[in-house]
């Protein structure tokens, strides 16, 4: 098995020259997590794959990437424009790429770096979708305690009580915290200070943050808590031994696709948008805050953005909402 492990290794490095070590340089010094990492694999190997073909090599162990030209990465953008990609993903795959190259300069494998020459396409920045306050009042007041006051008894009854405190306190903290679907699968017992009202948050690059535990959350939280310890104690004969917070009926940690059905399920309630993905929700917190009168920066902090600038697609949001304000209270609007 090692040695199939090897021989596997060893063609990658072959097909794609320091793609492997470029990827662990991501890992320990740049801390990537591990979706990223997995983006920027794939990223790069479609630009080694377009690079062979467009030197017509048939593999890249005898090809020199300094070979590669500034025309072979506009040729590769152009390419993955015919096959429709949008140009926010060209975007994102050309900054892999000026990654990669910014390393292999590091690394002295290069003199210089072609893709540094290539300006990235231009994309228009879509509002982000949202829940409008009198959606976002429904979904928690109506819907999800419709859902934590139905029939437990009978068959698996105990088993619907968990997933339905479970459900409700995943979105409580997508919308109440504003936190990223991968934040919440990785939030752990140890990250949560109930007492403080504060969650210890692991976002993009590793980085912590402190965010604030609203009442409703932290209620929604306690009572999971409560149900978790009881489902496992009478249906596993375990207990609760702390390591993630949101997990399934078999006690192994939540997965995102689970995380995008249980939001898709509750949001079709109560709202029309197309999209309806945890995203919503964390697009929701952000704008009803800006609505309510919080400051970008806080706001910023909160959601764990490195720069004001991505913060700032919200507001766009919110003109709307002081447009609306200026118009019923100003005596000459």
């Amino acid at each position: 098995m090692a040695g199939k492990k090897e021989d596997q290794a060893a063609a990658s490095a072959t097909e794609y020259p320091f793609l492997e070590d470029f990827i662990e340089y991501l890992r320990l010094e740049r801390q990537f997590s591990i979706h990223t990492l997995k983006a920027y694999r794939t990223d790069i190997m479609q630009f080694y794959r377009f690079a062979r073909f467009q030197h017509n090599v048939g593999e890249m162990s005898g090809f020199d990437v300094s070979e590669i030209t500034v025309q072979d990465i506009r040729f590769f953008m152009g390419d993955l424009l015919e096959r429709g990609i949008s140009p926010k993903s060209i975007a994102r795959k050309l900054a892999a790429v000026k990654s990669f190259y910014n390393y292999l300069l590091e690394i002295h494998r290069l003199d210089v770096s072609v893709a540094a020459q290539v300006m990235s396409p231009r994309f228009s920045r879509s509002v982000p979708g949202f829940l409008n306050e009198q959606e976002t009042g429904k979904l928690f007041e109506e819907v999800l305690e419709s859902a934590g006051e139905g029939d437990f008894s009978g068959k698996n009854g105990l088993r619907r009580q968990f997933y339905a405190a479970r459900d409700r306190a995943i979105l409580e903290l997508l919308y109440g915290c504003g936190l990223r679907v991968s934040e919440v699968i990785q939030l752990e017992h140890s990250h949560v200070y109930p007492a403080e009202r504060l969650l210890r948050v692991q976002g993009k690059g590793r980085k912590q943050r402190i965010v604030p535990l609203g009442e409703h959350a932290c209620k929604a939280l306690k009572n999971y808590f409560e149900l978790k310890r009881n489902f496992f104690r009478i249906e596993h004969e375990t207990t609760d031994k702390g390591g993630h917070v949101f997990v399934t009926g078999k006690g192994k940690s939540i997965y995102p696709v689970l995380v995008q059905r249980i939001t898709r399920k509750y949001l079709s309630a109560v709202t029309e948008i197309k999209y309806k993905n945890p995203h919503v929700l964390r697009h929701s917190f952000a704008t009803h805050m800006l609505n309510s009168g919080a400051d970008l920066t806080s706001v910023s902090e909160m959601l764990g953005h490195t720069n004001l600038t991505t913060t700032e697609i919200y507001t766009h949001v919110t003109f709307g909402r002081i447009r609306e304000v200026y118009k019923n209270a100003h005596p000459r609007a």
